[in-house]
């Protein structure tokens, strides 16, 4: 998800980026992936800043791109952490000084989204789930989800839990129980099917998932935020394996 973004931010205006990712495997992995993503797209990430996984305090890390007046701010957190990212950029005026902040999924993540109130607004994430995707299948979804779970909205590991459990459960009816662990995971081999996030394939050879990455844009919908999908790329394989 961090190269789509990397491919969508130079035709949109940002040139310039400062990269802050929290300092662990995924985190080291989206800066990778994005900086060589810009950089071969003709954009130019000035500086790349990793922040402590434990009790983070995000304050001299933005104090340092505000100064930098990068076009934007690139952000990887874990789930949970966003709005605290959110929260200090806003505190700091940053969207007031001109410095959009972009991220993947994670930063505006669909359960704690609402929490984050108006200054997420307009904020561009890419991601493989909103909460918003328009599917009749994912509408469904997501309202048995929010019965089931006391009005909370599912994000993007409520529907991995929910397609890991298809992907088992159909397994087992090809197998029967029949052939131990190898028959089952050679059943998982290859599935295609529909999900709330959209059409996805498990790959035969890398056994990852092959689905399609959304970008989106935080807009208030029914009073409520959501991370709303405006342009799609599809098939897309994990690029770290396609080497």
């Amino acid at each position: 998800v961090s190269v789509a973004l990397a491919d969508w931010a130079p035709k949109n205006g940002i040139k310039k980026v400062v990269t802050l990712v929290s300092d662990y495997g995924p985190g080291i992995d989206a800066e990778k992936y994005f900086n060589q993503r810009l950089t071969f797209n003709g954009g130019q990430v000035t500086e790349s800043l990793r922040v402590p996984l434990r009790n983070p305090d995000f304050a001299p890390f933005l104090q340092k791109v505000r100064d930098a007046k990068p076009d934007a701010l690139f952000v990887f957190v874990p789930s949970g952490a966003g709005a605290a990212v959110m929260k200090q950029f806003l505190e700091r005026g940053m969207d007031k000084a001109g410095i959009k902040l972009i991220g993947t999924g994670d930063v505006t993540d669909d359960d704690q989204l609402n929490d984050m109130g108006d200054g997420a607004l307009g904020v561009v994430t890419s991601h493989h789930y909103s909460a918003a995707h328009p599917s009749p299948m994912n509408k469904k979804f997501v309202e048995a989800f929010e019965k089931a779970n006391k009005g909370l909205r599912p994000n993007f590991m409520a529907v991995g839990g929910y397609d890991g459990m298809r992907v088992i459960y159909e397994a087992l009816k090809t197998t029967k129980g029949a052939g131990g662990g190898d028959a089952l995971l050679a059943a998982m081999k290859g599935q295609i099917f529909e999900s709330p996030r959209g059409k996805v394939f498990i790959d035969a050879q890398t056994r990852d998932i092959v689905q399609d990455v959304y970008l989106r844009k935080v807009e208030r919908v029914n009073g409520q935020l959501y991370n709303v999908e405006f342009d799609v790329i599809k098939d897309v394989k994990d690029p770290g394996k396609t080497k």
